[in-house]
């Protein structure tokens, strides 16, 4: 009579067999399977599969997008493609919907990827289908394109300049600072040593135009007016017309002083004096984004602060071209 032990043993042995059996049983169904499939439905179904893996990691870790214009230079060149972490601030559970809690919230000087402001949509299916294939080709190929064949602004990439409850205004052309319980208004290049913070902005505008500009906005005012200009003054406009770059923030602000002073009864001259004055402010929950190529770049200037539920992630680092691999700061 055999011991529980023998009968343990056995039955053990037993049980391995037919897992063995098993086991080489539906190795080779697999492999006469595989010899059955034709070749290109097993490429193709390899292709689909390697398309949603990497559906998955831009969706919801790193995302490749290529810089459409030169308003980061130099931190960012036109078309340089760079990894965004898009895990950070919390992905989308859908391409342009639904998005989910972060790890953290968008900090000052972060260079960030976050949705226009100005994007007028075409709709959310075609939204969802122009990102998955964005998402898909490593940012190669974009369907949302213009008239001229030029690709949308879905997304814009700047650095967060400014954080909630700050105050920033301009003068001419300079960013400065009024950060939350501070009296005074601090220049960026002083605030960014006092803060510790490392980044640069490039100027295309020289300092010494700014008097040209006065004196071309007055002008065109006095035009308005059916003032006769000076000759001086005409030739301001000239000058002005002929620039590549000007600063239009200051020439709207020195339009609307002329204005005032000529009319200091008109409540919408005197309002917008007084944010000229004033700045912005940035409200809890926003950021206010700005391109480093601080005279060709459209930003929060135009349009105000951004709500940090739609910044999408930030930029970590550039994988081409190779000769200007590294981290973005």
């Amino acid at each position: 009579m055999k011991s529980a032990s023998d009968r343990w043993q056995h039955t053990l042995v037993a049980r391995t067999e037919r897992f063995l059996s098993w086991r080489k049983r539906r190795h080779t169904e697999k492999k006469e399977a595989q010899k059955k499939k034709n070749p290109i439905l097993d490429w193709v179904e390899a292709f689909i599969w390697a398309a949603f893996v990497v559906l998955l990691i831009n969706q919801y870790v790193l995302q490749a997008y290529q810089i459409p214009s030169g308003s980061m230079i130099s931190t960012l060149l036109e078309g340089d493609r760079i990894f965004v972490n898009k895990l950070i601030y919390g992905p989308e559970l859908i391409p342009g919907m639904l998005k989910m809690p972060g790890f953290t919230e968008p900090s000052r000087s972060s260079v960030i990827i976050f949705e226009n402001p100005s994007y007028i949509s075409k709709g959310p299916i075609f939204d969802i289908v122009q990102r998955v294939l964005y998402m898909v080709t490593l940012s190669l190929v974009d369907i949302d394109r213009d008239q001229y064949g030029r690709p949308r602004a879905h997304f814009l990439i700047k650095r967060a300049v400014g954080v909630a409850h700050d105050r920033l205004r301009l003068r001419e052309g300079n960013m400065y600072f009024r950060p939350e319980g501070e009296s005074r208004w601090f220049s960026e290049e002083e605030f960014k040593k006092l803060s510790g913070l490392e980044y640069h902005q490039r100027r295309l505008v020289q300092q010494e135009q700014y008097p040209m500009f006065q004196d071309a906005a007055e002008a065109t005012v006095y035009r308005e007016l059916s003032i006769p200009l000076t000759d001086n003054q005409k030739q301001a406009i000239d000058a002005v017309t002929q620039l590549q770059y000007v600063d239009g923030y200051y020439l709207d602000m020195a339009r609307n002083e002329t204005f005032f002073a000529a009319n200091p009864q008109n409540e919408r001259y005197a309002s917008r004096e007084q944010f000229y004055e004033n700045g912005w402010y940035v409200p809890s929950g926003r950021i206010f984004p700005m391109g480093d190529n601080r005279d060709n770049s459209r930003d929060a200037r135009s349009f105000g602060a951004v709500s940090e539920q739609k910044v999408l992630g930030r930029a970590m680092f550039i994988y081409w071209p190779l000769q200007r691999l590294g981290a973005i700061r």
